[in-house]
């Protein structure tokens, strides 16, 4: 049955409409991407540029969010300015065979002189996760953000690394590509199923108990299944297992029998004084049971 959630809407009076949830979003968990936003460290006031970005590793290159423009004031990171240099970080809280997917903004930055759009990949581990190919809008000559870019991989190793790489040869900081807002959600793997544990498998098989445990196991599968006596030869007559319920049942009777300085029905008489103080005042409809059937009193 799909789960459903309630939707309120107004209308002179409040209806409940039950909404189907889209499908796979029941399965659909969050992970986390260190410093998304790009927040850390604040690029100081009057700056346009900054240092490398916190829990980022590459060449980052921090870039103030007035510059930056974002539609939602995020500061970026412009990617590394050597060619093939990556930046990146890790997907927290995500395990190894989960569908991992990416998200983020991109931005081409404000240069116009070399026309067109920034390309750059993004990369994964694992050897069936293809980087992917993107390219941001035309740079205007101002901000031109692409939002909800996205990128979707199996991860190959617990909380899996991913890199941007700007391809282009070096260029000033005003010409590189910029991200911000990297999310990231996860399809958890299915659990491993439970396997069972013989302490009787491989190196454990020549251990003089289940040695033993193998022979008596051939033995019994000869004997006749009316043959008792066959049985009880091999598999034995439990003599040590009744002789422990023996001695248990002997201390229990000699802890029944041991001698107490006072009845304990004679202390219950002093109980039931006191309790009868509580209740001698109540009137047979003052409580749904008498307090006469409470206790033993």
């Amino acid at each position: 049955m799909p789960l459903t959630r309630l939707l309120a809407v107004p209308l002179g009076a409040a209806l409940a409409l039950a909404v189907p949830w889209p499908s796979g979003a029941a399965d659909l968990q969050p992970a986390v991407v260190p410093n998304a936003t790009l927040s850390s460290p604040a690029v100081p006031d009057g700056q346009t540029w900054g240092g490398a970005a916190d829990d980022w590793t590459g060449g980052t290159l921090l870039v103030s969010a007035t510059r930056a423009g974002h539609p939602q004031g995020f500061q970026a990171v412009a990617l590394a300015s050597s060619a093939g240099t990556p930046i990146g970080t890790r997907v927290r809280g995500v395990r190894a065979g989960a569908t991992v997917t990416l998200t983020w903004d991109d931005n081409p930055d404000s240069c116009v002189s070399s026309g067109g759009g920034r390309p750059y990949t993004v990369s994964v581990a694992g050897p069936d996760n293809k980087p992917g190919s993107y390219t941001t809008k035309d740079a205007n000559g101002k901000a031109n953000w692409s939002t909800g870019r996205s990128y979707s991989f199996t991860a190959a190793e617990d909380a899996p690394a991913f890199t941007f790489t700007f391809g282009t040869p070096s260029t000033g900081p005003g010409c590189r590509p910029m991200i911000t807002n990297v999310q990231a959600t996860q399809t958890p793997p299915a659990p491993s199923a439970p396997t069972a544990s013989d302490p009787c498998a491989g190196d454990g098989a020549s251990s003089p108990a289940c040695s033993t445990d193998a022979g008596n196991k051939e033995k019994m599968d000869k004997c006749p299944a009316t043959s008792r006596d066959c049985l009880d030869s091999v598999a034995g007559k439990g003599e040590k297992e009744n002789a422990g319920i023996d001695q248990q049942t002997q201390a229990l009777d000699e802890f029944t029998d041991t001698p107490r300085d006072q009845d304990p029905n004679a202390a219950l008489g002093g109980l039931c004084q006191v309790a009868n103080l509580h209740n001698e005042n109540l009137e047979p409809g003052d409580t749904v049971l008498a307090p006469g059937t409470w206790w033993y009193c």
